[in-house]
């Protein structure tokens, strides 16, 4: 009697054990779409990312770089004040209304052939925000400007 309560005992362990791999797995996948990692256009000049690589670019777009598409498409530069980076974006949503040359944005995309082909764009919510990986990145260049002084 012991050895088939043993046997069942240890039956148990290794199903839970799987289904914990099993899960760890799942999870890990399910994330690693949903994981995009924030870099200035410093970074991206130093360490080109793989082109199927979707990270987040953020920066400061350039004065007098907007160029309209057709329909919803437009193109634009983003800076850090040290490096630019041409974007194109072509979504599925018009442009944000408080999107702005010399304004903080972050785009969502992926970096192909020296230019930044983005499918989402974020951009500020009201005069004053401008998002806290844009501060840092222009902090540590530099070229950022308190709105408030």
């Amino acid at each position: 009697m012991k050895s088939l309560k043993k046997q069942r005992r240890i039956q148990v362990i290794f199903a839970a054990t799987a289904a914990l791999i099993v899960a760890t797995g799942l999870i890990g996948y399910g994330f690693s779409d949903g994981i995009n990692l924030y870099r200035s256009p410093s970074q991206v000049s130093e360490a080109p990312p793989d082109p199927d690589e979707f990270f987040q670019l953020g920066g400061l777009v350039v004065e007098g770089s907007i160029v309209n598409g057709t329909g919803v498409a437009f193109d634009f530069v983003l800076t850090d004040g040290a490096v630019e980076i041409p974007v194109s974006y072509v979504g599925q949503t018009p442009r944000p209304d408080l999107f702005g040359e010399g304004q903080g944005t972050i785009a969502k995309g992926w970096y192909r052939d020296g230019r930044f082909e983005a499918r989402e764009i974020l951009a500020k919510h009201d005069e004053t925000y401008m998002p806290r990986e844009v501060i840092e990145t222009l902090k540590a260049t530099g070229h950022y400007k308190d709105p408030e002084s």
